[in-house]
């Protein structure tokens, strides 16, 4: 019988992908989702072959421990190439617009190359290559390589405020920018990230490979250097946060999750699993952290692979705050329940919305409402502070103190208020604003001072999205010696850009549109500064326009744009004015329909 001879193999790729929804992301390479009927055309040489007598073996070796059945939840955490992340404070989310970019030309290639570059593939290519069927595997390689610290990962982290040889981390707009830079300057490290940049690049990696992903915000995240579970706080008499010890509380944390299942650790473990590419601690002797599944955390199972006693502590730490002078302890509170007291992610679309999932961390405590701090009650005196309203840049802070005497007598005491300028993650500087007097209250009294910082006080000098203020108490009872404190820290909301599309119910595929950027400036003063808009499918390049707004004026600048994907995008404007160290943002979504 004559030899069948194969000619060609036709992978069908713009037919396969259509169907697969994955035509965005390569024109060279076929890439099929997990779980999907696919075709190919395969021609031979020589005589026709017989379907009746001869058998045709296509092998293709996979796993699908990465298939959501949902379609819903694939949309979101696969094939949406924007999303929001969450910052600030949890009483004043702040809510970020971002690019994931997935589908921009070239991305998929360039996370391939992160693979092909690790340590892992370098040490043994054909070993690597074999391990990535496993998302285990893929998730722990792609933790180290967003990194830089240990190998020829893609960012650096800098949060020293000074930015002057790269890009300040609050700058980046989506991952498309980062990745194509990593790969024009032959992968050396871009410079700069932060904790919500390395994640939502993570993000951008892991949604390209296939592996549902979505970005996690934990408010008041704490860094366990000495894995006891605790984190101490130091504050002098008068209150001022002090810079002492190797442990931190971030005002907020960000990573990802990843959604795989765990054969490695049984049943009981698939799903969700915490992934984080910021580099603070090693794992195995790399930057990296994860795969840890959330459900262990939840259920404190801290022997379990991989890294979840570091995540454990950083949702669940207690906090032992100090009031100290000359190296004595004067007074000692704990608080058991400020840690991990938000995790959030964004909601599936069609919602643009946080979703609360700190349940699935740890067992929810009540929360206190209405902005209060938890009212510190010891033997005689308690204290607490309270925001009279949301503080937005250009304004007042205006906030009271509320102290109450319960005991049978009249009480002399001292008052120590003070505020301090801080970033995100550290402990912060000396304290720009602070008030001392003495107040006598009387038996079971209730006494509220009313306290106003302006603006020209807190602003900063440098340009920095997370503007946050440390306010701290300390109610010293001038008898007794007896000291008792009260803190705050809160984020100060910038005004908000606006934008509105025309006709957006009939946004059409390569058809010209109109977006119009509106801002109304809030301040008695000029300002000036770049205006910047992306959208990924809507926009071939970013639109930069300089600008000037007089006081009280309403800025209006059209943006024109001819979409050239299908479904949901995202426009997202950004306005940093040069002399108030301030970045402003506005984002709209946009349906995008076939011609």
């Amino acid at each position: 019988m004559d030899e069948l001879k194969l000619r060609n193999v036709n992978l069908q790729q713009v037919q396969n992908q259509l169907r697969h929804k994955t035509d965005g992301l390569s024109s060279s390479t076929l890439v099929l989702r997990r779980g999907q009927p696919f075709t190919i055309l395969i021609n031979f040489d020589g005589r026709p072959f017989d379907p009746v007598k001869e058998k045709l073996v296509f092998r293709v070796i996979l796993g699908d421990s990465v298939f959501m059945q949902s379609e819903g939840l694939r949309n979101e955490y696969i094939r949406n190439d924007f999303g929001l992340l969450f910052k600030g404070c949890p009483e004043n989310l702040l809510c970020r617009p971002w690019s994931f970019d997935q589908y921009e030309k070239g991305i998929l290639d360039i996370c391939m190359k992160l693979l092909e570059l690790s340590p892992q593939s370098q040490a043994n290519t054909r070993t690597d290559l074999m391990n990535r069927s496993s998302p285990v595997y893929i998730g722990r390689v792609i933790s180290a390589m967003v990194n830089s610290q240990d190998d020829k990962g893609v960012l650096m982290g800098n949060w020293s405020g000074k930015y002057k040889d790269g890009v300040n981390p609050s700058m980046w707009t989506g991952s498309a920018d980062i990745l194509r830079k990593w790969a024009e300057t032959q992968f050396s490290p871009v410079k700069y990230g932060q904790c919500w940049v390395f994640a939502a690049v993570m993000c951008t990696v892991m949604r390209a490979l296939g592996i549902p992903t979505r970005v996690i915000t934990n408010f008041n995240s704490a860094h366990d250097t000495n894995e006891n579970m605790v984190i101490e706080e130091y504050f002098s008499e008068n209150g001022e946060k002090l810079s002492i010890g190797r442990d931190s509380i971030w005002n907020f944390h960000v990573w990802v999750e990843s959604w795989m299942k765990r054969p490695d650790l049984g049943g009981g473990y698939d799903g969700w699993q915490v992934l984080d590419p910021t580099p603070q601690e090693m794992s195995a002797g790399m930057y990296r952290c994860g795969p840890a599944a959330v459900k262990a955390v939840h259920e404190r199972k801290v022997n379990t692979l991989y890294d979840v006693p570091f995540v454990y502590a950083s949702v669940n730490a207690d906090v032992h705050r100090m009031i100290i002078r000359d190296g004595k302890i004067l007074s000692t509170s704990i608080d058991k329940d400020s840690v991990g007291a938000l995790i959030c992610t964004k909601r599936p679309c069609p919602a643009m919305a946080m979703q609360d999932i700190t349940s699935e961390y740890k067992t929810v405590m009540a929360q206190t409402g209405g902005g209060t701090t938890p009212r510190v009650v010891p033997k005689g005196v308690g204290v607490s502070l309270q925001l009279l309203k949301e503080p937005v840049v250009g304004e007042n802070i205006s906030f009271i103190v509320i102290i109450t005497n319960n005991m049978l007598m009249t009480k002399l005491l001292r008052k120590h208020v003070n505020a301090q300028n801080k970033e995100y993650n550290h402990n912060p500087t000396g304290a720009f604003w602070e008030a001392h007097d003495d107040l006598k209250i009387g038996p079971n009294e209730t006494v509220t001072v009313k306290h106003e910082i302006s603006f020209n006080e807190y602003k900063l000098k440098e340009t920095m999205e997370d503007c946050m203020v440390s306010l701290a108490v300390v109610i010293e009872d001038v008898k007794s010696q007896e000291r008792v404190l009260a803190t705050k820290e809160f984020n100060i909301t910038n005004p908000a850009l606006n934008i509105q599309i025309q006709n957006e119910n009939s946004v059409i595929m390569n058809t010209q549109q109109v977006a119009t950027v509106t801002f109304t400036n809030p301040f008695n003063f000029v300002v000036s500064g770049d205006l910047f808009v992306v959208g990924s499918g809507l926009l071939e390049e970013r639109v930069q326009m300089r600008l000037t707004v007089q006081p009280r004026e309403t800025m209006r600048r059209p943006i024109r744009f001819i979409p050239w994907m299908t479904g949901d995008k995202m426009l997202h404007a950004s306005l940093e004015l040069k002399d108030q160290s301030t970045i402003l943002r506005g984002f709209k979504t946009v349906t995008v329909q076939a011609a």
